[in-house]
Parts: C-alpha cells; structure tokens; sequence
C-alpha cells in the first residue's frame, strides 16, 4: 500500500471515529500531515465515496469534515434508527427507566425529583418506544398521570416478572461502600 494511500485510510477511520466535524487541523496533528494535505485527502476521499456510488458521503460541515450516509439512504436510515430495538438508550433514558421499574407506579414529578432534573422528555421517549406506559392517575391533588413499565420492558431486559429484577438494596449498599474508600475489592 502507498504512503498516500495509507494516509487516506488513516484518515478515514479517524473520521469514522468521530461524532462531529474534525477539522483540518486537528486531522493534520493525528495524521502528521500538513493542513493542505488533509484538505487535499478529504476531497479525494469525497470523490471516491462519490465515484463508487458508496452509501457514505464525506463532507466540509460546520468549519470540518464529517463522514455521513449519504442522502439517497435516508429512507432506509430513517427506517432503521426509528425501529427502538436498533437504538441505544441514553443515560438519562436508562435511569429513569431504572426508576420507572424499581418505584412503579411512579408520577413524572417523583422521577423528575429522584433525578434532579426535568424528566418530562426521556420519559415521553420511553413511552414512544413502548417500555413505559400510563397505568392510571395517582389520587390527590391535579390527579397526575402514573407510570409503570411495559411487557415491552420485560421483554427487551429478558425478564419474566417484575419480581425478576435485581434486589436494589444491595447495589446500593456495593456504591456507598465503594464510595466511602470501606468497599472490599478483593
């Protein structure tokens, strides 16, 4: 393989890495290359994409270069990143699914407390995909809307029951010793 072509492969996966723009100069400093160089590797790198009719499209966005797919996919892309099963949780996703699950039936305003932050996104995200639902009202003032998780839930974490969920004491007893410095590590 050619130095040049090397440099485009190294190139390459550096931008494949990447979840936003990279621009010329950080691209230059990985690669030991000069700026004009990396301007010069992307723009042939572009055409190759083009050229071979490749899903994958490289552009200059945002003051750097970014790999995407390319338009003509998007139907297909949409496709699949729409289907829930495809996509990852987020971190805040995930923690208020893990407090859905464990304080069920749970209000908006008790999840939004316990996470410190408003909680009202994440768990309309969750009810989108099917892994939260709206199990009834809580009796009270504004009777607000409860929430519980979904056969959707047990069947994605491959559970056959609530009851089925690990004991939360004790992981909560493994942080606050870790936390502490008194956690055993042996």
């Amino acid at each position: 393989m050619s130095d040049r072509a090397a440099l485009r492969r190294d190139l390459e996966e550096l931008l494949l890495v990447s979840d936003e723009p990279v621009t010329s100069v950080v691209l230059a400093h990985a690669l030991e290359v000069d700026r004009t160089d990396v301007k010069e590797l992307c723009e042939e790198l572009g055409r190759a994409y083009a050229e071979t009719g490749s899903g994958l499209v490289l552009r200059n966005v945002g003051g750097g270069w970014q790999l995407s797919t390319s338009p003509d996919a998007a139907p297909v892309v949409e496709r699949y990143v729409l289907t829930s099963r495809h996509t990852r949780l987020t971190k805040a996703a995930l923690e208020t699914l893990a407090i859905v699950a464990y304080k069920q039936p749970v209000t908006r305003h008790q999840i939004s407390s316990i996470r410190g932050v408003n909680s009202e996104g994440v768990l309309r995200a969750l009810v989108d995909r099917g892994l939260v639902a709206e199990v009834g009202r809580e009796e009270g003032p504004g009777r607000p809307m409860l929430y519980g998780t979904t056969p959707e839930f047990l069947e994605r974490l491959g559970l056959s029951s609530l009851s089925a969920l690990p004991p939360l004491a004790p992981l909560l007893g493994r942080t606050d010793r870790a936390e502490d410095g008194s956690g055993d590590l042996g």
